[in-house]
């Protein structure tokens, strides 16, 4: 597998499962940021697929968050604001999708990750899932993902999540919250039942899930801009003093 990672589409039964690798847990560049929004995009103009199932690939993490080597290099304002951009994009393809997407969570979800959970529509989780926001601990926050996690989970539930930077939410909490939708003992299990689901799923009226969809992301349409505002916030935090001094002990460990 490519050190560069990769996006993976794969069509059956009128499902497109969406995959996503990249050997640093799952993280993401800014290219496969990229690619993973045009990924979604795309799907808008297939009248073959009702469905988007998201995944990532490997057993152990579901998603690492943006890109860590990346976040190192943010020397400006503006290559910050891009930076962060990048899940703000994604976030927005999602909620304009006009396919209904379902989350399959096989491992933990950090930052960027617990967004991405956040934005689909109904999840499938395993019992080992927990999830973290950590962003504070190093100087910025979740800006970017806040409205989709807000929307998802509450504002109490988001602002605990964000104040305890450094500690882990079990997946039955993230369940409790309405993060994950169901929750299963082992992939295989979660598997099963999302297969089950989606085949049920995508048999339905493409016209009725689709306004379903629509409905059900009333109210967001002014996120195309709040989201590039929230990551110009992140894209000068990440230039402080603190965040430096954060970032430098991190990649000391």
């Amino acid at each position: 597998m490519s050190e560069q990672g990769h996006i993976w589409l794969h069509i059956k039964n009128h499902t497109a499962f969406v995959s996503f690798y990249h050997s640093a847990s799952n993280s993401f560049p800014g290219h496969l940021l990229a690619e993973l929004t045009q990924t979604i995009s795309n799907l808008n103009d297939n009248n073959d697929v009702n469905l988007i199932v998201l995944q990532s690939e490997g057993e152990r993490a579901f998603c690492a968050g943006a890109s860590f080597d990346e976040l190192l290099q943010v020397d400006n304002e503006q290559t910050g604001e891009k930076f962060f951009s990048g899940f703000a994009n994604v976030i927005n393809a999602m909620r304009k999708s006009s396919k209904i997407i379902i989350g399959r969570v096989q491992g933990k979800a950090v930052g960027g990750g617990v967004g991405l959970v956040a934005a689909c529509d109904y999840v499938f989780a395993v019992e080992s899932a927990s999830v973290k926001l950590s962003e504070l601990a190093i100087g910025i926050g979740p800006f970017v993902i806040e409205p989709a996690v807000s929307r998802k989970i509450g504002v109490p539930a988001m602002s605990e999540m964000t104040l305890e930077a450094e500690t882990w939410k079990t997946a039955e909490w993230a369940k409790d919250n309405k993060l994950f939708t169901q929750l299963f003992t082992s992939i295989s299990e979660m598997d099963e039942a999302l297969n089950a689901f989606c085949d049920r799923l995508s048999a339905y009226n493409p016209e009725a899930l689709y306004e379903m969809k629509k409905a059900m992301w009333q109210g967001t349409d002014h996120w195309d801009d709040l989201l590039i505002e929230r990551a110009k916030i992140s894209g000068r935090l990440v230039l402080s003093d603190f965040t430096r001094n954060a970032l430098a002990k991190f990649k000391q460990k």
